[in-house]
């Protein structure tokens, strides 16, 4: 072990709270930052639910949505940096809860945060593979001669297998390609910002026609004859959905810190910084697709270019058709939109694997010995990753023969990670101020305030997502979520109330005797 006052400080802070380093601590606060800001990604949320969340109540709800989620959004990041600061620890949250809700409500709520976030993260490589998919679906359409001149649009069968590979690629990568992901990941935050410029101000350049101000930032118009949604107050509700997909992964930093140099500080810096680029970008594009749509009512016809499937990429092929007579540059802008999706992918990837191995290495899931093991080579959680990419491939089988699988993925990725966010804010937000030690990111008397107010909007977006989306309520149409999310958090919930409870007593600490005589006790 290097003498204490070699260590670097996110070490030396893990140490204190029970930890050894395993893995090889050589991210900076860069590579950090943009693997955050890679599993958020600028399109991820963007370009799979523009075109519902624009039919709920026309461009109002669109646009000034992603403004009021925004908000919102930097209350939990300030609120998880605080505790990020104190606790820079690979189990991020699952640590967090366990550590803050004491040893009485640690190891349940640990449990409950550990398998929230496993299941967010899982669902949320299925996210990326199915959009990933679609739009590659789409740029095969185009390429080959769109709808309208026999271009090939790839069955299910196709999208399935396109699906899996793709899920298996990151597999792969996560495994033997560490170092590979980290300069991965900063090309993709180059690609990202750089590329979302590009969109956000070619598009409206290239547009024959733009849609006028009043119609992007003041005009509602129900779409009740697709959805069904009469009331215009849900209708609004439902079009923010897009925002409250697309404004969370920033975690995704904290998950990384026990890689991370002087994690303490660089954490909290990635995860702000990853909120703060992506809702001035975020909010560009949902600006720049706005403005050059050519006409609103052709978006979702099934006779057009892209069978009225994928609202996003009618508007590149209209704008750059309408202008050049070809599609290539809506196909180059897809390709960009495609890249994003493999990056947020690949950063899933490894954060959903950090999650399981933590939760695995304290003895908190099945057969605990095997997920725990380090790649003796590589230094990476190897199994771990495998078994993350083997659940996401299953949650693709049913696009086979359903066509609501997205909705219900996005759903399930939504409120198992953002809930996960929920309960170590909670206990934040209770515990007494004598036992909480601040690390150098500290809210300060605001720290409370800025807790309840993520806590309160964490439940408001849990239960959204718990909502019908059409009206009627139909089998191909219905979302599913509550039904799938109730059967797995009853089978994990039932396995914590028969067996469980009587083990599993959360972070388990690795180091004994090394404590700066400050913190509280972690459940024994």
């Amino acid at each position: 072990m290097e003498p204490e006052d070699q260590l670097d400080s996110g070490e030396r802070r893990l140490n204190e709270l029970g930890y050894k380093q395993e893995l090889r601590r050589e991210m900076t606060l860069f590579k950090c930052m943009a693997i955050a800001f890679s599993t958020m990604t600028l399109f991820t949320g963007i370009v799979p639910l523009y075109g519902s969340s624009l039919m709920y109540a026309g461009p109002v709800g669109l646009v000034w949505g992603w403004v009021v989620v925004t908000f919102f959004t930097w209350f939990v990041g300030f609120a998880m940096s605080e505790i990020c600061s104190s606790f820079p620890t690979t189990g991020s949250l699952y640590f967090w809860a366990a550590h803050l809700a004491g040893p009485r409500w640690g190891p349940l709520a640990s449990w409950v945060c550990a398998w929230l976030e496993a299941i967010g993260l899982i669902a949320g490589i299925g996210t990326q593979a199915y959009a990933g998919t679609q739009t590659l679906q789409n740029i095969i359409l185009l390429c080959t001669g769109t709808n309208k001149n026999g271009g090939y649009f790839a069955p299910r069968g196709v999208f399935l297998a396109i699906y899996i590979v793709l899920c298996l690629i990151w597999a792969v990568l996560n495994t033997f390609a560490l170092n590979v992901i980290a300069i991965i990941d900063v090309v993709s935050i180059y690609w990202q910002v750089v590329g979302g410029t590009v969109i956000v101000i070619l598009l409206p350049l290239v547009a024959k026609t733009t849609q006028p101000a009043s119609y992007v930032f003041t005009h509602f118009e129900l779409g009740d004859a697709t959805t069904g949604i009469k009331s215009g107050a849900y209708a609004i509700l439902l079009s923010w959905l897009v925002s409250q997909y697309s404004l969370y992964g920033y975690d995704a930093a904290a998950h990384l810190t026990e890689e991370t140099k002087g994690a303490d500080i660089n954490g909290p810096i990635a995860i702000l910084s990853s909120i703060g680029l992506i809702s001035v970008f975020g909010w560009g594009f949902i600006l720049a697709l706005t403005f050059s749509i050519q006409s609103p009512t052709y978006l979702y016809d099934p006779s057009n270019e892209t069978m009225g499937s994928f609202v996003p990429a009618q508007i590149l092929y209209d704008a750059f058709h309408g202008r050049y007579h070809n599609a290539t540059g809506a196909i180059v802008l897809l390709c960009l939109i495609w890249g994003s999706f493999f990056f947020g992918g690949l950063s899933i990837t490894t954060s959903a694997a950090r999650v399981v191995y933590a939760l695995s290495r304290d003895g908190g899931t099945p057969f605990s010995k095997v997920w725990r093991k380090v790649h003796p080579k590589y230094k990476v959680p190897a199994n771990a990753v495998w078994i993350c990419a083997a659940f996401a491939i299953l949650l693709g089988f049913p696009i086979l023969k359903i066509s609501v699988v997205f909705t219900a993925i996005t759903s399930i990725c939504t409120i198992g990670w953002v809930g996960g966010y929920a309960v170590p804010i909670f206990f934040r937000m209770i515990i007494a101020k004598e036992k909480f030690h601040p690390g150098p990111f500290f809210l300060g008397t605001a720290s409370r305030v800025v807790c309840a107010v993520a806590f309160l909007w964490i439940c408001y977006t849990c239960v959204i997502f718990l909502l019908p989306t059409v009206y009627p309520i139909q089998f191909s149409t219905f979302n599913y979520a509550p039904i799938a999310l109730g059967i797995v958090l009853g089978a994990v919930m039932g396995w914590w109330i028969i067996d469980a409870r009587h083990w599993f007593k959360g972070p388990v600490r690795e180091i004994f005797g090394v404590s700066s005589g400050k913190e509280t006790s972690l459940p024994q």
